[in-house]
Parts: C-alpha cells; structure tokens; sequence
C-alpha cells in the first residue's frame, strides 16, 4: 500500500491546498495532510480547528487523513509507513526553498519528495496572503472553500470587536 503525507501549516487551508491534495489522494493508495505545528507561532486558527474544517474539506476524498505533527516531518513519515512527502509548488521560488529541505529529508530517512505544481489559478495565492487581503476588506472567495471562507469572515469579525 503507497502511503504519502502532505504536511504544511494551513492556515487556512486554500483551494491550492485543496488542489495538491486532490491530486495526491489519486497517486497514492492512502494520504496523510499533517498540519505541522510550530510552537513559536500563533496561528489565525487552533491546530484542532484547521484539522477540522481541512476533515470537512477533504471528505469526499475517501483516503485522506488529517493529524497534526510537532517535530520533524520525516519521523511521521516513519510512523505511517510512508516514504513520500508531497509538497505543492507555486513558484520557482518555493521550489528553490523546498530543495535544501527535501536533500536534508533523504539524508536522514530516505524518503522521497514530490513536488507538485498547483494549478496556475491558485499560484499566487499563499495562506498569508489570504488572510491580508481579507483582512483589509478583500473578497477571498475564489481562493477558500465555503465553510472555510466562512469560517475566516468569522474569525476577523471577532478580532474587529475586541
């Protein structure tokens, strides 16, 4: 059984995002999409609520599982029994962040990575930038799911009146 695991941070999980793992979940026979937390930031959302509204996202993908890991990637790829990690590329610029990472990763586990183009729709659009532009009152419709649009119009308001 291929086993292959898509981690990022998702805050929020975009439609490129979506896209990624879409196509992931029809090369491999299981999926893993870990949201890695990094304890020296602080999220738009809990860890717990980006692996709910990602869960509500990829439910008609049938072989996708979404956990959280802390520490390195690699040593959830060896708990899963997977060898592949599958990370999105927008731009060569991500592609030339991504290589020193994906070398380290083979050094130390032997697994492989597979870069994936988004789809050009969706190529400039990163979870940072997304939530500024909502942030400064612009319409980010086009770039999240529904529940996640509505789930970030949500989380602004909130943030407004305190």
């Amino acid at each position: 059984m291929s086993a292959a695991v898509c981690p990022g941070s998702y805050d929020p999980f975009t439609l490129g995002h979506r896209f990624v793992v879409e196509r992931t979940a029809a090369r491999f026979d299981r999926v893993v999409v870990a949201v890695v937390v990094n304890p020296n930031k602080q999220g738009m959302f809990t860890v717990e609520e980006r692996i709910a509204l990602i869960e509500r996202d990829c439910a008609d993908l049938e072989n996708v599982e979404v956990r959280s890991w802390t520490g390195l990637v690699v040593d959830l790829l060896v708990a899963e029994g997977a060898d592949t990690m599958v990370k999105g590329l927008r731009s060569e610029s991500d592609f030339a962040y991504e290589i020193p990472m994906a070398q380290m990763n083979r050094e130390l586990t032997g697994c492989e990575t597979y870069f994936m183009l988004t789809d050009p729709r969706y190529a400039h659009v990163s979870s940072s930038l997304v939530k500024e532009v909502a942030k400064l009152g612009g319409d980010v419709t086009p770039y999240l799911s529904e529940h996640i649009h509505q789930a970030l119009a949500d989380r602004l308001s909130q943030t407004r009146s305190v």
